[in-house]
């Protein structure tokens, strides 16, 4: 079974190229999140986790959600993780959360793609993510063959700083710039409400026909990428940004 987490389509894209190969039901945990019920999973297929890095580790609403979710069958999990560079130290984390769920680690991959964190850089433009995606493909198909059959993926070295920046900063990034408050439309909006349904947290609602932000947000940056008349901005920072969205590659 394949649960991926996507905010841009990074891990969307990583997922389904994954699921092409080995053939394995595919289940979206946005929608599972969307539902705000941890519904018990049955796979007898290895669990395949795809999700971004979010500052180095995955995200800590994917992580909650794994540990509150009840998984039956197999034991056995694969944890693929998309990211803009690397994923720091980012594995430790994980084994410790796969020690919790009693599963059997079988591997950690990185995937190189676009970045996307609109909100601190200007994501990477079409021409050049088509290119990174294409070189990821090469990786994303080892990988999934190695999952189609049951093989230990192999581990990837550390990077330099990798504990620092998956320890103290990450526990930075969520204090300091995890926050919805900086969102809001412009005069683009056409009230379409998309952002609304594609919110994983359920943190958009539209008010008068436009969107206003709740408190919970994970900064997935579905919503101001993937506004289909690019009327979403995030304080000022993301004015005359790129909008990354894979799903338009």
């Amino acid at each position: 079974m394949i649960l991926y987490f996507t905010g841009t389509g990074n891990s969307s894209y990583t997922a389904e190229l994954i699921q092409s190969i080995t053939k394995d039901e595919i289940v979206s945990m946005n929608e599972q999140l969307r539902k705000g019920t941890s519904d018990s999973l049955q796979s007898e297929n290895p669990l395949v986790f795809v999700c971004p890095t979010y500052a180095w580790r995955i995200p800590k609403v994917i992580e909650e959600y794994i540990r509150n979710t009840q998984f039956t069958g197999t034991k056995d999990a694969y944890f693929i993780l998309t990211c803009g560079a690397e994923t720091g130290d980012a594995k430790q984390y994980v084994k410790k959360l796969c020690k919790e769920k009693g599963f059997n680690l079988k591997g950690f991959a990185a995937i190189v793609m676009p970045d996307n964190y609109i909100v601190m850089y200007n994501p990477t433009q079409d021409e050049e993510a088509r290119v990174i995606v294409n070189k990821a493909k090469e990786k994303i198909n080892l990988v999934a063959e190695s999952i189609r059959n049951s093989r230990e993926l192999k581990d990837e070295k550390v990077p330099f700083m990798g504990r620092t920046k998956s320890g103290i900063i990450n526990t930075m990034f969520y204090s300091m710039f995890v926050s919805a408050k900086g969102f809001h439309s412009t005069d683009q909006c056409i009230s379409c409400g998309k952002c609304a349904q594609l919110c994983p947290l359920n943190n958009i609602q539209l008010v008068e026909g436009k969107p206003q932000w709740g408190k919970n947000c994970t900064h997935c940056m579905a919503c101001i990428c993937r506004c289909p008349s690019e009327a979403i901005e995030y304080k000022k920072n993301t004015k005359g940004r790129n909008r990354y969205n894979a799903m338009k590659l």
